[in-house]
């Protein structure tokens, strides 16, 4: 193993390596599965759905590129959600097809498999950017005030927030996501960047759910972010935000053979904790 290797790296049968026999298809047989909800979630806005176990969800760009910020949780259990410091570990800090969303301690299991993914060939660019991003958290009222002095109640955290409410969830639940769409990677200097959103009318991705999800999506109020929202040059972006759609889709059950949710994590010590007897 060499200095610039993997640090996370698994065995054969490890969850890590997805069965692309089994998922390949799951994400390329559209004619084997069947429509169970679709709609479209407006500009600067959010919503959240339920996708159960052993469906596929879609989220495709209507109008034109526009980044979307993506919150899963365990629909039964919501303190089980996405981890995307963990996932950026165990795959990527930029996701695409057969790499998987898993969820925090002490669950750790795959959320969701990416089964698809129409914008793979986007590779790196010239300025080593990448699309569908775990390196950025969602953008918020409390930075662009820190920022910009003034308040704005349609960022992705606020969003996100009114979307899960009826869902009997709060912002504390809500947490660092998926920017599908966003372009995003590291200057010279170690920082942040963002890019102007490379997805054209018609692009998807879509996930796999291995367990029952609530899922919730958030139309960024940066929309293609190819205006800054922060900065000398910074201006109101509003007329290159557009809305994100959203399919659910059941899968036939002769695409499901061989698949099972994922158990949770098999750990079952007390991290050190328990009294141990020791010899007189």
């Amino acid at each position: 193993m060499g200095p610039t290797d993997a640090a996370y790296q698994g065995g054969p049968g490890s969850p890590l390596h997805v069965d692309r026999d089994l998922y390949g298809p799951i994400g390329a047989d559209t004619a084997g599965r069947t429509l169970v909800e679709e709609f479209e979630i407006p500009v600067r806005s959010g919503r959240a759905w339920v996708v159960p176990a052993g469906h596929v969800v879609r989220l495709y760009t209507v109008d034109g590129p526009q980044v979307g910020d993506l919150n899963l949780w365990h629909r039964d259990n919501p303190r089980e959600r996405f981890w995307a410091a963990r996932t950026r570990q165990l795959h990527a800090a930029h996701v695409t097809r057969f790499d998987r969303l898993w969820s925090t301690l002490p669950y750790l299991r795959p959320l969701a498999t990416i089964v698809a993914d129409t914008l793979e060939h986007y590779g790196v660019d010239e300025d080593g950017g990448r699309v569908h991003d775990t390196l950025g958290s969602r953008c918020d009222p409390y930075v662009n005030r820190m920022l910009t002095g003034a308040d704005f109640d349609f960022h992705c955290h606020s969003n996100l927030v009114r979307s899960v409410a009826p869902h009997g969830l709060t912002e504390f639940d809500v947490h660092d996501v998926l920017n599908v769409f966003q372009c995003t990677g590291l200057n010279e200097r170690d920082q942040y960047f963002m890019k102007a959103c490379p997805a054209r009318v018609g692009d998807f991705i879509e996930l796999f759910a291995e367990v029952d999800l609530l899922a919730a999506l958030s139309t960024c109020p940066g929309g293609d972010l190819s205006v800054p929202m922060w900065g000398p040059d910074a201006r109101d972006p509003i007329e290159v935000c557009r809305p994100i759609g959203v399919a659910v889709y059941a899968v036939d059950d002769a695409l499901l053979q061989g698949w099972e949710p994922p158990e949770r994590a098999a750990y079952a010590g007390a991290h050190g904790t328990r009294l141990v007897s020791r010899p007189d």
